[in-house]
């Protein structure tokens, strides 16, 4: 007992610390407070700026990795893509960049260190080996890799290589609510995680979906897609690092003029030090003021944290929304100011041939998982 009460005394000082609340009244009233998440950002190390290109930008994540590289320290050098509308949207943005005659321009560059994409998504993992063997390292939107053929083949030229595949699991790694959750979870908060319960709803709008969009064979399904994200995060909440499915379902209940296509699944998983539900769907109404309210749960022996990602429904501005509940009170934590430090990390990562944004254990483990879940899912209609 005496033991379980210094740590919460030392997680309390040190989480207030962090987040700038220390000896503020709000924290002792016993119901919600709402404090402003204000971190110490780390200053860079000084050095040249790793340089960085596109290959692909099917999707509109890939401003979202490029900006994150840049904010770590990178210098994005050239771009490529095939459909000129794409290559077109991401010069305005990016004006000052080379665009490559090609793939192989880039490929051949031996200056170039790292190479982002959001191509289709069952061309990541070819487009990632052909990168490796370039001797350069690689960053790919989620899903990263759409079959169980593909993860031995990428496994294994990674391997070979000794560069580094990193997946963009970007509702953990660009999100400052899941970031501050991470900090509280290792602080002691909420005591040994249990359960994860993480939900994944999106907006259909059909009408700015490409071709590809509808076709399994081209995104790999529902789980595969979606559920990365959710996979991610309860192994990295639990730390397990082995899991396996239990259960999981989907479904295309809604759209029958696309075949291909489902928008609906969950899962059941559990892993060597916790357990998982995941639900990933297209219902989003258009009454939401977002896209998605992607929630997190984190279920722990002495309290809970629910992440509110992208909205709260309860009228706060903006998201980043994090709401944690212990043994003394429930408090509101706004952390849309709260540093993202993948992009930093990974870029020292290819400098040091380090691990620290992410092991490569754990970005093919939860890729592994989403691929057997949507393997092993039984098919339901309504």
């Amino acid at each position: 007992m005496a033991n379980s009460t210094s740590k919460r005394r030392i997680f309390l000082r040190e989480t207030a610390a962090a987040a700038g609340l220390l000896m503020l009244p709000s924290l002792s009233r016993g119901i919600t407070a709402s404090e402003r998440v204000k971190p110490l950002h780390p200053v860079p190390k000084q050095g040249p700026p790793l340089r960085f290109a596109v290959v692909g930008m099917n999707h509109g994540h890939i401003y979202g990795q490029t900006d994150a590289i840049i904010r770590g320290g990178g210098q994005l050098v050239s771009c490529y893509a095939q459909e000129k509308d794409l290559l077109d949207a991401f010069t305005r943005r990016h004006p000052s960049v080379k665009i490559a005659s090609g793939e192989q321009e880039i490929l051949e560059d031996p200056s170039i260190q790292l190479v982002l994409s959001s191509i289709i998504p069952a061309e990541r993992a070819p487009l990632g080996i052909r990168v490796m063997e370039h001797g350069k390292d690689y960053m790919a939107d989620k899903p990263g890799i759409t079959s169980l053929a593909q993860l031995t083949q990428v496994k294994k030229v990674r391997k070979a290589t000794g560069r580094i595949y990193s997946i963009m699991y970007g509702e953990r790694f660009e999100n400052g609510a899941t970031v501050k959750a991470g900090e509280l979870v290792r602080a002691g908060a909420i005591g040994k995680v249990i359960q994860t319960i993480g939900l994944g709803p999106h907006r259909m709008n059909v009408r700015s979906r490409p071709p590809w969009f509808f076709d399994k064979q081209y995104y790999g399904g529902i789980l595969c897609d979606i559920a990365s994200h959710q996979f991610d995060q309860f192994l990295f909440f639990t730390s397990s690092t082995q899991a396996q499915i239990v259960a999981s379902q989907v479904g295309n209940t809604h759209f029958s003029q696309y075949p291909q296509f489902e928008d609906f699944g969950d899962v059941m998983a559990r892993g060597n030090h916790g357990m998982g539900y995941i639900r990933v769907d297209w219902f989003t109404p258009d009454g939401l003021k977002s896209w998605g309210d992607g929630r997190l749960t984190i279920l722990g022996t002495d309290g809970f944290i629910e992440l509110r990602k992208n909205i709260d429904p309860g009228g706060r501005p903006g998201g980043n929304h994090l709401f944690l509940t212990d043994r003394k009170e429930t408090r509101h934590f706004d952390c849309q100011d709260q540093d993202l430090p993948y992009g930093r990390q990974l870029v020292r990562d290819i400098f040091d041939r380090t691990e620290t944004a992410m092991t490569q254990d754990h970005c093919f483990l939860a890729t592994e998982l989403a691929l057997k879940a949507q393997r092993l899912a039984q098919k339901v209609s309504l």
